[in-house]
């Protein structure tokens, strides 16, 4: 086929995956489009749950192993919207619709370059290809539950919007549950042990606490607390205050290594990380896929938001059509013509190292 026919049925692909609703964990119907496109360009598939994947025709088991992934669940449409989230409608160049940018513009791309290559002999590098699920919930049935059933892989690129620039770096993610005590009683009585007041000096330390160590592409650890809750009723100190941090970490820590520093160093009464699987990842310069994108004019930079990079445990690319800005917005799109580059850049670049 070729690379315009390939194009136009991508972007086709895309607009009937916009018009089937696929929240994380209930991709079936989405699953089962790509599964169409698979069979109608004659390329062998497995399907494990929600998620699609297959090999190249002339695969080498002696060969390195270069994963193409991307993901096909959305998030819920928030309340902004003001065109129909699962109607594709193209407007001055831009395609509308929930999950058009984050992350189908990149899966379609990504389907595309796969089916260009599937039948070619003599890749320096095996293609392997997951079409995902429950990206977005960083669910237990997603990419991760695919790695021990697709070949080992030796270098991936994953598909979010980055304008199709080189993410070369992606912080990590811990989310710790906190809690700050203090003495129970009723409001109308003294109370040196205030739960809520007690929360104060947390705060403040949390708000200007600073890891040691800065990443040179993704720069610092960031530290947030995101929500709070403690109390029950006007009249009644609480017994204490509940705390949810949200951690952003650099390639300068491991997961475990942050969670060690919290729990000796926060003021609180207690600190607990909910997942330490969410690492932070990265692929060297000097790799022959990052210095094939530099070679026809792409720039690396490090991410600070999430994909499943985080479950990945070889070098990773995260490269892409669209703008991350624009993911879980309101009316979100992609533009056509980034669908149309992202596909000749993805094939641009591997051709250098295919």
């Amino acid at each position: 086929m070729s690379s315009k026919n390939l194009t136009s049925d991508a972007i086709q692909l895309l607009k009937d995956l916009i018009e089937i609703p696929s929240f994380s964990s209930e991709e079936h119907h989405t699953a089962k489009r790509i599964e169409e496109w698979f069979n109608v360009n004659d390329i062998p598939f497995n399907r494990h749950q929600n998620n699609i994947w297959a090999v190249n025709r002339y695969f080498n088991a002696s060969k390195p192993t270069l994963l193409l992934n991307s993901h096909h669940d959305t998030v819920k449409p928030n309340n902004g919207y003001t065109k129909d989230p699962f109607k594709a409608q193209v407007e001055s160049g831009k395609l509308y619709g929930l999950g058009s940018n984050d992350a189908g513009g990149c899966l379609v791309s990504l389907m595309a370059t796969f089916t260009h290559f599937y039948a070619q002999k003599d890749l320096n590098y095996n293609l392997v290809i997951v079409a995902s699920a429950e990206e977005e919930s960083s669910g237990k049935a997603g990419l991760n539950s695919m790695l021990s059933i697709i070949p080992k892989v030796d270098v991936a690129i994953v598909g979010e919007p980055t304008l199709m620039q080189l993410a070369v770096a992606e912080k990590g993610l811990v989310v710790f549950d906190a809690v700050i005590k203090g003495t129970p009683g009723h409001a109308a009585h003294p109370n040196s042990d205030n739960a809520i007041y007690n929360a104060i000096k947390v705060l403040e330390w949390f708000k200007g606490y600073e890891f040691e160590k800065t990443s040179d592409s993704l720069g610092p650890v960031k530290l947030t607390v995101t929500q709070i809750n403690a109390g029950k009723q006007h009249n009644a100190i609480p017994a204490g205050v509940e705390l949810v941090v949200d951690v952003r970490v650099n390639d300068q820590y491991s997961n475990s290594e942050i969670t060690d520093i919290l729990q000796k160093s926060a003021p609180c009464d207690s600190i607990i990380p909910r997942s330490l699987r969410l690492n932070s990842s990265s692929i060297p310069l000097e790799h022959p896929l990052v210095q094939a994108g530099i070679e026809i004019g792409r720039e690396t930079y490090g991410s600070p938001t999430l994909s499943d990079q985080s479950v990945l445990s070889c070098p990773s690319l995260k490269l892409g059509p669209g703008d991350s800005t624009r993911s879980h917005t309101a009316n979100e799109f992609i533009y056509i013509s980034e669908i149309e580059e992202g596909i000749a850049l993805y094939i641009q670049l591997l051709t250098k190292i295919l």
